[in-house]
């Protein structure tokens, strides 16, 4: 299945682009997650084109020694710089930080994470906590789920609101996928 989930993400142009350019993306424990990941599967499954309507393609990296907003931004500058030919969003996001900012934006708390697959293992639904790197898959749910199109409340970020909003956005998007 994993080569399956590596020929299906590639298939989108900017995913391929942005793990060939990884080395000079240069972060530290750096994957590409979310939605250009599991949207690029539900796309091609669903017969549209693998980039259709993905918003943007997140960068989650974990750099503890500098959790101030600016020197987040100056990684975002810098991604921003390495990509900008390709005239996606590209949104870099350092986990050390999440804790700080998360209460603010999404009305829980979020206890600091320890590192960049914590971030991943949190996301509200289990099917799309995917991360990848150019040689390597994080997926601690597996990923029958995601090509089932299964979509069920992530125990660790139980927060019922945020998952229905988030399950139809999706089904709006793919009517195929099933809320359990």
């Amino acid at each position: 299945m994993t080569n399956r989930f590596f020929d299906d993400l590639l298939s989108n142009p900017i995913n391929r682009i942005i793990l060939e350019r990884w080395d000079a993306l240069a972060l530290p424990d750096c994957w590409l997650v979310a939605g250009c990941l599991f949207q690029t599967v539900w796309n091609k499954q669903s017969g549209q084109p693998p980039q259709a309507n993905i918003k943007d393609y997140d960068l989650f990296y974990f750099d503890a020694s500098d959790l101030s907003e600016i020197g987040e931004k100056k990684v975002q500058a810098h991604v921003e710089y390495v990509l900008a030919d390709l005239n996606v969003t590209v949104e870099a996001s350092n986990q050390a930080r999440v804790h700080l900012w998360y209460e603010s934006y999404f009305g829980y708390p979020c206890s600091a994470l320890k590192n960049s697959c914590d971030g991943i293992d949190r996301f509200l639904i289990p099917a799309t906590c995917v991360g990848v790197q150019p040689h390597a898959l994080y997926a601690p749910n597996g990923l029958d789920l995601l090509y089932q199109g299964i979509l069920t409340m992530n125990p660790l970020t139980p927060h019922r609101e945020l998952f229905e909003r988030k399950s139809v956005s999706y089904r709006q998007r793919w009517s195929w996928l099933q809320v359990q």
